[in-house]
């Protein structure tokens, strides 16, 4: 019989998705386990179209009322798990986790939740020394030490691998023409991270435009539930500077806006879920960082292949979430020329 194991990844959606890679190790050992995740009602919809998950299980939250973690606690006990990965350590979780009777318990050796967990990894991930998928992976890694099952090769991107025929059929939904190369720019930050101004993007947009005037780029701009203002805005700064842009078709799901966006060939965006679901995907991303240590570009780095990975941040002498100080000259130079390399030709 599988062992069953329960992972735990229950914050934000780019979070979750940086938990890709140390989900496929778990499902790629041999034998294979069967994983389950914990996670808020928010990201389960990417958790049930994750080719590494086997089930589900909603977490009601910090803030649900004493039935519903009682509740938790009955499914979790009653599912048996061989092993809990918290790969985001809180003593709820801890606590869940001991108090279900899981035996292997592994987490990160950090804050005082440490002490519910029985393999405790020390990883110091404020010093942002790898990517926060790397350390994910190590996790995964221990755990499957301690199960003694076998991963003979770690997995590589794509993490979220789709058919040719799949993305074929995305992209003719967002390109006008088959000539076209379709980039998504994402303005809007979800509140968790510092990013770009609309102004700079349009400036920024406009640069790119200008050097890579040979190349047809279909232009798409893509919001949140509660960003749809902003993407606007960028659409009609763009418009002034007789760039044409639209709106990313609209999509009633963050899986449904996930698949979609497998048929684009670059996304430019702050450190946000769908910078992170791009880099899951695998397509190109541009991505604007702020130079605070704990959300390095290194730490916070996209998990799809090096080539397609583009990031830049304030420099050193500026403040660190200075992003007006990000220089947009040298980020545009540096987009057009990937995009040049790679989907078309210098001029």
């Amino acid at each position: 019989m599988a062992q069953k194991l329960l992972v735990v990844r229950n914050d934000k959606i780019g979070d979750f998705m940086l938990a890709w890679p140390a989900l496929a190790c778990l499902k790629q050992a041999l034998p294979a386990p069967h994983v389950t995740v914990l996670v808020p009602a928010y990201t389960a919809p990417l958790a049930n179209a994750c080719p590494w998950v086997d089930e589900v299980i909603i977490d009601p939250g910090s803030q649900a009322d004493k039935a519903a973690q009682q509740a938790l606690l009955f499914h979790v006990k009653q599912s048996k798990f061989d092993a809990l990965l918290t790969l985001f350590s809180t003593p709820r979780i801890g606590w869940l986790g001991m108090k279900a009777g899981i035996p292997l318990r592994v987490a990160p050796a950090t804050k005082w939740a440490q002490v519910f967990y029985n393999v405790r990894v020390r990883q110091r991930r404020s010093q942002s020394v790898k990517p926060e998928y790397q350390y994910n992976v190590d996790l995964a890694c221990e755990l499957l030490t301690r199960l003694s099952l076998k991963l003979s090769t770690l997995p590589s991107p794509p993490f979220w691998p789709m058919s040719e025929k799949q993305r074929h059929t995305q992209r003719q939904i967002l390109a006008h023409e088959a000539s076209q190369h379709v980039v998504v720019v994402h303005p809007g930050s979800g509140g968790s991270a510092v990013n770009l101004s609309v102004a700079q993007y349009a400036t920024l947009i406009h640069l790119i435009q200008q050097q890579c005037h040979s190349l047809p780029i279909r232009w798409l701009i893509s919001a949140g539930p509660s960003e749809q203002t902003q993407a606007q805005a960028l659409i009609d700064q763009l418009a002034n500077n007789d760039v044409a842009a639209a709106p990313f078709p609209e999509t009633h799901s963050v899986d449904a806006f996930a698949r979609q966006l497998a048929g684009a060939d670059m996304l430019i965006a702050g450190s946000t879920g769908p910078l992170h679901i791009a880099g899951c995907l695998n397509i190109a991303t541009a991505g604007f960082y702020p130079a605070k240590r704990s959300a390095t570009p290194l730490r916070w780095q996209t998990c799809n292949s090096s080539e397609k990975r583009l990031a830049f941040s304030p420099p050193a002498n500026a403040e660190e979430q200075d992003m007006g100080a990000i220089e947009l000259d040298a980020a545009a130079a540096h987009i057009s020329a990937w995009l040049l390399g790679s989907l078309g030709t210098n001029p």
